[in-house]
Parts: C-alpha cells; structure tokens; sequence
C-alpha cells in the first residue's frame, strides 16, 4: 500500500542527467515554493510507461497552472532515463532510484515484475508545498495508468 494522505513525504535526493551531467534532485527544495507530482514507473522503454510520460510531457502546461512540478522515478539508470526521454521526447524530469530507496519509504515496490526484480509500481503521489501527501495512488496493474483527472482535482484544491 502506498503511503497515504497525510502522512509526511518522505524527502529524497535522486539523480538526473541533464545536458551538464548529473545533477541532485532533492524533494524538500520544492517545498514552500510549488506542489509536486510525483509519479514512479516500473521501467523505461516499456509501452505504458512510455505513452504515459508523453502524454504527461504534451500537456506539462496544464501541472505549471496549478503550481505543480512534475517528477519522475524509476529503477532505471540515469543514463538509460535520458536515453529513453531522448528518444521519445520526455521532457519531464526523471529520477533514478537505482538503489531501490525511495519505492522503499514510499511503500510502492512492485515485486518481481515480470520475472525480473523488484521494480517500482505505477503511483501517483500529489505533495503540497508543506511536504505533505495530499493525494496518494498505486494502480492495480503496472498497465493502469493513474487517475490523472483526481491528481489534478487534488491539485486545483491547493490553488
């Protein structure tokens, strides 16, 4: 079970590759200054996953409204992350969690997905500018996507 409403988020530094290298990404730095979606995927370059963060990255505008940072995590590489968004034209940021830490505290560990490991399951998590969980999904499937019209309403209830 994902962590639920209310509860604290728990604060990470990931990393990102950017154009400039690596560079840390820390949640807490967003707080008091804009909300956070927080979406974890189980892995880059899968089919799902792919079509979600393009359609995601094609309506970007739509989170910037309603003062909403979107971040990305997943198992993957950072480098594997940036080759993927390269090629797919990902333009939010993604997060690696290669060691498996932050699916941990936020309780969304999809065991074993497809005989090959643990991996993060399909989540949504809408973080206000306190650093608290304000919305909190972990899909049945790592096929179901989201309720991206409830992360929004969630969000629209911060404004």
């Amino acid at each position: 079970m994902p962590l639920a409403v209310g509860t604290t988020a728990p604060d990470f530094t990931l990393k990102t590759k950017t154009a400039e290298g690596l560079k840390d990404i820390k949640l807490s730095d967003n707080f008091g200054k804009t909300n956070t979606v927080l979406l974890f995927v189980p892995l880059a370059f899968t089919g799902v996953c792919t079509a979600e963060l393009c359609e995601i990255s094609g309506g970007i505008s739509a989170y910037a409204s309603l003062n909403a940072q979107v971040l990305v995590i997943s198992i993957d590489s950072p480098f594997a992350q940036e080759a993927w968004a390269q090629k797919d034209k990902i333009t939010l940021t993604l997060l690696s969690d290669l060691n498996k830490t932050t699916i941990k505290a936020y309780d969304v560990v999809f065991p074993n997905l497809a005989g090959i490991g643990d991996t993060a399951a399909r989540a949504a998590f809408v973080i206000d500018k306190a650093g608290k969980i304000v919305y909190s999904e972990q899909t049945a499937t790592p096929k179901d996507l989201p309720n991206f019209g409830a992360v929004k309403a969630a969000l629209e209830k911060l404004a």
